[in-house]
């Protein structure tokens, strides 16, 4: 069963390579959604797959950030099946 997952990482996330491993573990764990950097120096991520799937990608980020990430909050929500792969989001 798909979910949808919902993550803010704060801490020292921005500036160290933490968009595009996150892009790297969510697609070795199969999820699509996107990731961006929020004006405030935190990461936000909203992705999509089994929680399974979720719980890999959220370990194997942690296990190859965990010197940057000062805390995570997980929200959980029904997915839409939007997505068609995993994107880092830009802004203009």
């Amino acid at each position: 069963m798909q979910k949808r997952a919902h993550i803010v990482y704060s801490g020292n996330v921005q500036g160290v390579g933490f968009r595009w491993t996150a892009q790297s573990a969510a697609n070795s764990s199969g999820l699509t959604g996107w990731v961006r950097n929020l004006p405030g120096g935190n990461v936000e991520i909203l992705c999509e797959g089994t929680e399974r799937e979720i719980n890999i990608f959220t370990e194997k980020l942690r296990k190859e950030m965990e010197h940057y990430i000062g805390s995570a909050k997980l929200s959980w929500q029904e997915a839409t099946g939007e997505f068609s792969g995993f994107d880092i989001k830009f802004y203009d």
